[in-house]
């Protein structure tokens, strides 16, 4: 199964136009990095010896802006912390950047795009920096990151926006 975008990004970088007719709206990624990694496995070695799977607490968040340079810097935020009821397993904090050229995209399209698809394209890569992360603190095999449906998580906030202030003043 193809996705349409990656023709959309060859063709954006060269200048050239696919035989289907002129590129739509779309975005190149720039570049992709670590900004900020944490792994913590505070009760090793006995952690590595844990009977059963640990319970897993995950956080996800994406924050995405504008730059002088008419580039969007996205940030994927990650974090999942381990326990038994005897210990915490592991902690990892993963910040994982990208920065990304947009073209052709409508105003009220910008936001989805940075929040949607720009960290499902960044997603297959934070969750390997996890994997490795793990399996270098001595966890065999090492945490896999399921998964994660970017657009649930966009609509979810875009609702708890829309409910903020009949919340907040009932707090």
């Amino acid at each position: 199964m193809t996705d349409a975008a990656p023709p959309a990004e060859t063709n954006a970088e060269n200048g050239a136009q696919g035989s289907a007719g002129p590129a739509g709206p779309g975005f190149r990624i720039v570049a992709q990095y670590v900004k900020d990694l944490s792994f913590e496995n505070p009760k090793a070695p006995d952690s590595l010896r844990v009977d059963g799977r640990p319970q897993i607490d995950m956080g996800v968040e994406m924050n995405a802006q504008g730059r002088q340079d008419g580039l969007f810097e996205v940030e994927l935020r990650l974090t999942i912390k381990a326990t038994t009821d005897a210990m915490t397993v592991f902690n990892v904090e993963l910040v994982y950047g990208g920065l990304f050229a947009l073209q052709g995209v409508s105003e009220q399209d910008i936001e989805p795009l940075l929040l949607i698809e720009c960290p499902r394209y960044m997603f297959p890569f934070a969750r390997e920096i996890v994997a490795r992360a793990t399996s270098d603190g001595g966890f065999y095999p090492p945490f896999m990151l399921d998964p994660i449906d970017f657009a649930a998580i966009y609509v979810s906030r875009q609702q708890q926006i829309a409910r903020g202030p009949a919340d907040s003043g009932q707090a």
